[in-house]
């Protein structure tokens, strides 16, 4: 699954590509999950200029002219295509025309990345938000007794951090990812705040440095930790897994808060 790091990735690049461009045609191919009729949506984005792509939380927000958004959730397997004429990529679920002959192709062989026009305004705050800073992280952590990595991936909590990078971050950090978010101590959620930032903004360069032209797909072997082809962290600890619904990265050099 593309996570925030990659998912800036695409927005500078396809903002770079498609800002000014103004929608001819939209096809809604197999969007099962749309939140509106695909007339609705045709009638509302066709003939609009897209003004800016920009990420928010785990997913690509397409604004256009009179102010209306188009959401984009890529989910586990969905994957964006630049066009010129006619799309010839497999399983798309929507499809954007330019006035130009591009266009923009979600695709997705599971069916289920989803397109939303004007999705609602989410209450928890982006992870590179200043909303996020270490206050908030402080007063949430301080009420919650479960692990701090659950925390990390709440979106209800924080937007925008998956299972990779809240392994890095909490390595980054010194914090075990088992550690009970309440007994956490103060210095340590503020060098986890400083974490967050350093850690995706970091990620974001990476892969923009080795994939300047990057708009679907996922990067990952830059990463310290959360590495199947590393076996130590850069200070030398072994590096352990501990599987599950989802696999957790560490090491022993992160200290344990219980």
């Amino acid at each position: 699954m593309p996570e925030l790091p990659d998912l800036q990735a695409f927005s500078y690049n396809l903002d770079k590509k498609l800002a000014g461009k103004t929608i001819k045609e939209i096809v809604t191919v197999n969007a099962k999950k749309l939140n509106v009729t695909h007339q609705v949506l045709k009638e509302t984005l066709e003939g609009q200029k897209l003004d800016k792509i920009y990420r928010e939380g785990k997913e690509l927000y397409i604004k256009f002219s009179k102010g209306d958004i188009l959401g984009l959730h890529l989910m586990l397997h969905g994957k964006l295509y630049l066009t010129h004429g006619k799309n010839d990529n497999k399983y798309p679920i929507i499809e954007l025309y330019f006035n130009d002959d591009t266009g923009l192709v979600l695709t997705d062989f599971q069916g289920i990345a989803t397109p939303t026009l004007n999705p609602e305004e989410k209450e928890a705050p982006d992870a590179l938000s200043k909303e996020a800073g270490a206050d908030y992280l402080i007063n949430i952590l301080q009420k919650k007794k479960t692990n701090v990595k659950t925390i990390l991936l709440d979106q209800k909590i924080i937007r925008g951090i998956g299972n990779a990078y809240a392994d890095e971050i909490l390595w980054h950090a010194g914090i075990s990812p088992f550690s009970i978010s309440n007994k956490i101590p103060t210095n340590k959620v503020k060098d986890l705040a400083k974490s967050i930032d350093a850690v995706l903004k970091d990620a974001e360069k990476s892969i923009l440095k080795s994939n300047p032209d990057i708009i679907n797909g996922e990067v990952r072997d830059f990463m310290l930790i959360h590495n199947s082809k590393k076996t130590h962290s850069p200070k030398g600890a072994e590096i352990k897994i501990k599987d599950g619904s989802r696999k957790t990265y560490y090491t022993d050099e992160q200290d344990l808060f219980e």
